[in-house]
C-alpha cells in the first residue's frame, strides 16, 4: 500500500454503504410488483440504518457523527466554496457530505416506518401488524408519506453521487475507490 495513503473508512462503514446501496436499489425496483422482496429489502434497509446509527456513536473517528456534523452555516459556506472550486479538502466526510448522510438516514428511517405501516395495514404483518384493519385514510397517509420519502431519497442519491463526482474532480481523488478500499490520500 502506498505510504501517502491513510485508512479513513473502516470495514463496517464500507460494507454498510454498499449493502445499503444494494438494499435500497432492490426495494426501489421491486416496489409494488414484488411485495415480499420489497418488504425484505425494506427490513434490510431498516436494520442497516439502525446499525449505522449505533456505529455513528461508537465507531472509529471517521464513522462518528461528531466527526462530520457541522452547523448549517458551515455547510452553506462549504457548498458555496465548492461551487467556486475552492472548497477545502476533508479527509473524512466534508460538511455537505455529512449533512447529506444525516438527511438520508432520517429519510431512510421514515421510509422504513411508513413502509411498516402500509405492510401492517395491508397484510397484518410486520412490526406494525397491530394496524391491520385500520382505516383507508390512515393507509393512504402511510402510502403517500412512504412514496414521498422514497422519491426524496432517490433525489438525494442523485445529489450525493453528483457531490462525489465533483469532489473527486476538484480534489483529484477517486472517492468511489476510497469507499471500497477505505483509504484516501493523506
Amino acid at each position: 500500500m502506498e505510504q501517502n495513503h491513510v485508512k479513513v473508512w473502516d470495514p463496517f462503514v464500507r460494507v454498510f454503504h454498499w449493502s445499503l446501496v444494494l438494499s435500497f436499489t432492490v426495494a426501489w425496483l421491486s416496489g409494488e410488483k414484488l411485495e415480499t422482496l420489497h418488504a425484505y429489502a425494506g427490513y434490510a434497509v431498516f436494520g442497516l440504518v439502525l446499525l449505522r446509527l449505533v456505529w455513528g456513536f461508537i465507531g472509529p473517528r471517521y464513522a462518528r457523527f461528531s466527526d462530520f456534523t457541522y452547523p448549517p452555516a458551515v455547510v452553506k459556506s462549504f457548498v458555496k466554496d465548492t461551487l467556486h472550486k475552492r472548497a477545502q479538502r476533508y479527509l473524512g466526510h466534508n460538511p455537505a457530505g455529512g449533512a447529506m448522510i444525516i438527511l438520508m438516514l432520517i429519510s431512510l428511517l421514515l421510509v422504513s416506518v411508513t413502509g411498516f405501516g402500509v405492510y401492517g395495514i395491508e397484510a397484518g404483518a410486520g412490526p406494525l401488524a397491530m394496524l391491520a384493519g385500520s382505516s383507508e385514510g390512515l393507509k393512504e397517509v402511510f402510502e403517500e408519506t412512504h412514496e414521498f420519502f422514497a422519491n426524496l431519497l432517490l433525489l438525494m442519491v442523485v445529489i450525493h453521487v453528483a457531490g462525489v463526482v465533483v469532489e473527486s474532480v476538484l480534489h483529484r481523488e477517486n472517492l468511489v475507490k476510497a469507499m471500497f478500499t477505505g483509504r484516501k490520500r493523506s
